[in-house]
């Protein structure tokens, strides 16, 4: 199976406390979207493409390896993974979308995710389970409801679709008013059903000081 990996890095690094894009913050010495980068290459997928805001795509050149294929995203994530399918090869089998802001994601999720796409699965996700209680609050910030756990997954990335199965997702959701948090998101509307795969913690989002902090911490322990 030929694989394309997407990395989305076109997000702003406000709620990091950056004055650049998150994306070309450091960890470990290294901008968070080098590591992305290598985690799809350490787990099977061959050509990368990396969408970034445009007045700092020469930043990005200039740090990613220069076989990876950096173009300028939009301003929503959907617009990014558009812009970037746009430039992926055709006769790529598979597409991983990733997020540039899960620098520490462990190759061997890329590769179960990779391996369920190449069993006949037209999109899927690493997942983990809920922990924390969950509740439903009203207006008032008043608990009106206990949330069941048990069906209940945080959704991770790299999320993987088989290509033609996102493209046609992509085409079909073009136009419409509905905001998608993810790709699965995109899939899931356009009708196609989406599986599985263990996560991992170490996979954790970036968006906060504390979380660069955590992660940081992380690089320093053998791994």
């Amino acid at each position: 199976m030929h694989a394309v990996g997407i990395v989305a890095a076109a997000g702003s690094g406000l709620r990091l406390g950056a004055e650049l894009p998150k994306a070309l913050v450091h960890l470990g010495g290294r901008p968070l979207v080098c590591w992305a980068v290598e985690s799809l290459r350490a787990g099977g997928v061959e050509q990368v493409v990396v969408a970034v805001p445009a007045p700092q795509q020469a930043a990005f050149t200039a740090v990613l390896p220069d076989d990876v294929h950096v173009v300028v995203g939009g301003d929503t994530r959907t617009a990014s993974v558009r812009a970037a399918l746009g430039a992926a090869r055709e006769h790529a089998d598979a597409v991983l979308v990733h997020d540039a802001a899960r620098p520490l994601t462990p190759p061997d999720v890329v590769a179960r995710v990779l391996a369920a796409l190449a069993a006949g699965a037209r999109a899927v996700v690493p997942v983990l389970p809920v922990v924390d209680t969950t509740v439903v609050v009203d207006g008032d910030g008043v608990v009106t409801a206990d949330v069941p756990r048990a069906p209940l997954r945080r959704v991770q990335t790299p999320q993987g679709f088989d290509r033609a199965t996102l493209v046609a997702a992509y085409a079909h959701a073009h136009g419409t008013a509905a905001e998608f948090t993810d790709d699965a998101s995109v899939v899931r509307a356009a009708g196609i059903p989406v599986q599985t795969v263990a996560g991992d913690e170490r996979a954790a989002k970036i968006t906060v000081a504390h979380d660069l902090r955590m992660a940081e911490l992380q690089t320093e322990w053998p791994r």
